[in-house]
């Protein structure tokens, strides 16, 4: 390979837009027929529903601000509810689907749906009783869509309400902290709310998030208080479980040696003012530890509360800053070259100390996060950064009960995250209060976010399938950020501390580290891969007896400790924190180095450097099928970013960027509020086809990344249709080498054909891609995959397509955000290994050309 010395090229012209329809988008899957006796079974639910919406009485009840009722409606098994239908839009008022749970039952899934029928508004599933009954014996029911699959109707509890795991409802005596999901009616629903509590002295939480048409807050109650509230307030939507944050950690310090701090200062070049900065979101910074001086200020370390220290006091923030600074240390201190530093750091502290007052008190984090990121804003709006957060939330029920609890669905923090990410702004006038939407637009953010750890390692585990039934946990799921689980590259067990001899490591060079998390256990379908990327995260080691395991310190990486005078200013960590810190080092160092790129773009580039390590990638061409292949992805993400390959391109190694915008739906005016997909971008990018075509039968590699942000949808209501949990979703395609770009236009986007126009096929390359149409189709706003095929075949595909695909903004005109356009960046690398040959300057030479032509 030649040497990465050249920059990546940005391409200067934009796409081509055209009115775009998706083309072979295909129909729904077919219902299954219904074999029942329909005036029955419509007799039956009208007896239902005017059982279930009869006023109750009883002590427990109250006609104060109470205008309208809550029913659950429960499918076949085996069937879906028709949501939409529960749901019309419309003139207010109208039924309100609130929330969907999904039971597993011995026949089969059946899924509950509760929505909140306002007073008076019965009469619109009783009109279509009517109208179902009066035309039962005809071919075509009337209403049949929405009333064949549901088989029962009762007036929900707030157990219906609960969108977790059905074992994790907390429904003993006692108080416990609850999400509460609230409707937005007229704006006063958290007002409502904290009168309720106030009369009925139950505890709240400090901060609450807004999302579209939900407030989130926290509530310390029974459920027995809840059930209450649910009968005498209109504003309640979903409950879930609120999530505790994991505790730090805490390890012993490393070897001491002063005189490596004062050796490494002799060799740093500091970053310039004006460098971005890697904002460590975590316990706090120890701002004078030697090591930091010049590249962190104490007017960047913040503390989400003015009361407390933006000191570290646990030690874990320090531990990361260091990573995120410099990498491992311990590679860097035995070297003798200079350190150039193109990034600062910025630190919050998000957490209160342990020995604090409020140390146990219980908070939302998308807030406490949306606070944390406004500070460093705030005290420095113009500086570009990346956000790096190392802390997650412990997953309590088990793993093999994936079915009920659907670990990749989104969470109040994850979603605030993605909301963020996206440039949803934050209002932080009221120090009591944040929201996530308010009109005014805020800049688009960067985050590096942990998998999470597993924490109960056991001896006799193989950590493969451990893994592997291991969900991230709460907010790596998040849809826009970069999630970072760990491998390690460490397994030398020489020097080891006598202690540990005979201990062998638990993970074989290259592997996934025994700790991370995975989301094999997603449902694919709904939910994105994660990690995205894996970066070292230290090994552990079993002892000969193979009863335990340990970590000693040459298996884990070296970094900064809080200290005091006297003592030792290294110490070691590891596992999916430390991973998390590297990446975000990684992603500073591109914006240092591309000060034009979009966060879109810098996360494009930190996932389009990483590859496989050898067993990775044997792992994963040992699968034939792509479905197995995907699985693979789900462990290792798209493997090991690497920061020279993430910022520089090579003679025979060239990427191209593209940034732009789409608008990916439309509505017409006078219409309902369902839209269509809007438009589609033609990329004909600079390529090299002279050199690929003298290349002749050589094998190449082309890879293509798409990167956009989503806006977060994060109500639980079925993640189908206008409930979907993405504004939008985005997918690419790219020009066959036996079609023309006329006929790709055709083959991509319906619109492009004339009235009743046949498509003539061309020959699928499917087979040559390592993922497929399984990648494309993948949930997420990152799409990645990589192309092999013969060099002379690769000349004639460079034009590309981006087009949408169905998001809820599809399904909302008022909230549509279509019309400014929604940014995305598509990088294309092309890669002739072993061959001796120049892809970069004949493309270099077109772009200087076009951009002459233009001035």
């Amino acid at each position: 390979m030649a040497q990465r010395n050249k920059t990546h090229i940005l391409v200067p012209s934009g796409p081509l837009p055209e009115p775009f329809t998706l083309s072979g988008a295909g129909g729904s899957t077919p219902r299954r027929p219904f074999d029942g006796d329909r005036q029955e079974h419509g007799a039956a639910l009208r007896a239902s529903i005017e059982e279930a919406s009869a006023t109750p009485s009883g002590p427990n009840t109250s006609d104060e601000q109470h205008e309208g009722t809550y029913l659950t409606f429960g499918s076949f098994p085996g069937l879906e509810l028709a949501l939409e239908s529960l749901d019309p839009r419309g003139s207010r008022p109208h039924p309100e689907l609130v929330a969907v749970a999904h039971e597993d039952t011995s026949d089969g899934i059946v899924e509950w749906a509760t929505v909140f029928i306002p007073d008076g508004e019965k009469k619109y599933f009783l009109s279509r009783l009517d109208a179902y009954l009066e035309t039962s014996e005809q071919p075509k029911t009337k209403h049949s869509a929405l009333l064949d699959s549901i088989q029962s109707v009762r007036r929900a509890t707030i157990r219906e309400l609960w969108t977790d795991d059905p074992e994790d409802f907390p429904d003993g005596p006692g108080r416990t902290w609850w999400e509460v999901w609230l409707r937005k009616r007229d704006g006063r629903e958290l007002e409502r709310l904290t009168a309720y509590a106030e009369s009925n002295g139950i505890r709240m939480g400090k901060h609450h998030l807004g999302f579209g048409d939900r407030t989130v807050a926290l509530v310390q109650a029974s459920a027995a208080e809840l059930g209450t509230a649910l009968n005498s307030l209109d504003d309640l939507a979903e409950l879930r479980r609120p999530h505790d944050v994991a505790s730090m950690i805490s390890l012993d310090s490393a070897a001491e040696q002063s005189e490596w701090v004062n050796d490494l200062l002799e060799r740093i070049s500091l970053a310039p003012d004006n460098a971005p900065a890697a904002c460590i979101i975590d316990t706090g910074v120890q701002v004078n530890h030697p090591l930091f001086a010049g590249s962190l200020h104490t007017d960047d370390a913040h503390a989400i509360d003015a009361a407390w220290s933006p000191d570290d006091r646990t030690g874990h923030g320090t531990e990361m800053a260091g990573l995120a600074l410099f990498g491992d240390l311990g590679e860097m201190l035995v070297s003798t070259l200079p350190v150039v530093l193109n990034h600062k750091l910025e630190s919050v502290k998000f957490l209160p100390d342990p020995t604090s007052a409020s140390a146990h008190d219980k908070d939302l984090y998308g807030a406490v996060t949306a606070r944390a990121v406004d500070r460093p804003e705030i005290q420095a709006p113009d500086r570009r950064r990346v956000f790096s957060i190392a802390t997650t939330a412990r997953r309590i029920t088990s793993a093999t009960n994936a079915k009920n609890q659907d670990p990749g669905k989104p969470t109040s923090w994850s979603a605030a995250i993605d909301a963020m990410a996206a440039g949803r702004s934050i209002d932080d006038t009221d120090p009591k209060f944040t929201y996530l939407d308010p009109d005014i637009r805020a800049p688009r953010r960067l985050f590096v976010v942990s998998a999470g750890n597993i924490r109960n390692l056991e001896p006799a585990d193989d950590h493969l399938s451990r893994s592997d039934v291991e969900p991230v946990e709460d907010p790596a799921q998040a849809w826009n950020s970069i999630t970072v689980g760990a491998f390690t590259n460490m397994d030398d067990m020489s020097g080891t501390h006598p202690a540990f001899t005979g201990y062998t490591p638990v993970a074989p060079r290259g592997e996934l580290s025994p700790s991370s998390r995975t989301s094999v256990v997603f449902d694919s379908k709904k939910w994105p891969v994660k990690p995205d990327v894996v970066a070292e995260g230290g090994n552990y080691a079993l002892s000969p007896e193979q009863t335990s395991l340990d970590t000693p310190d040459n298996l884990a990486l070296l970094t900064t400790r809080r200290h005091h005078p006297g003592q030792g200013a290294f110490t070691t960590t590891r596992d999916t924190s430390a991973a998390t810190a590297q990446v975000a080092s990684i992603a500073a160092n591109i914006m240092a180095r591309y000060p034009n790129f979009w966060p879109e773009t810098v996360r494009a580039l930190v996932v389009h450097s990483a590859q496989w390590t050898g067993p990775m990638l044997a792992n994963l061409e040992a699968e034939n099928l792509r479905e197995s292949r995907a699985k693979l992805l789900r462990r290792y993400g798209m493997g090991v970013p690497d920061l020279v390959r993430a910022t520089n391109s090579a003679a025979d190694s060239l990427t191209l960027v593209a940034q732009s915008t789409i608008r990916p739906f439309e509505h017409e005016d006078g219409k309902g509020a369902e839209g269509r997909v809007r438009e589609m971008n033609l990329h004909d990018l600079p390529w090299p086809n002279e050199v690929l075509e003298g290349l002749g039968d050589t094998e190449v590699k082309m890879r293509v990344t798409l990167s956009y942000f989503i806006e977060p949808n994060p109500s639980n209501r079925g993640w189908t249709g206008r409930y979907q949990y993405p504004s939008h979703g985005l997918r690419f395609a790219v020009k066959r080498a036996s079609e023309s770009t006329d006929e790709f236009r055709k083959r991509i986007n319906k619109r492009a054909r004339a009235n009743d126009e046949k498509i003539l096929s061309s020959t699928s390359d499917s087979p040559q891609w390592f993922f497929g149409s399984n990648q494309q189709q993948s949930a997420g706003s990152l799409h990645t995959d990589i192309w092999t095929g013969t060099a002379a075949d690769l000349a004639s595909r460079g034009v590309l397509a981006v087009y949408p695909v169905s998001g809820w903004w599809k399904h909302n005109k008022r909230l549509n955000r279509s019309d400014p356009g929604v940014p995305y960046a598509l990088l294309v690398s092309i890669e002739t290994p072993g061959v001796d040959t120049d892809i970069w300057t004949p493309v270099y030479q077109q772009i200087v050309s076009t951009i002459e032509i233009e001035a």
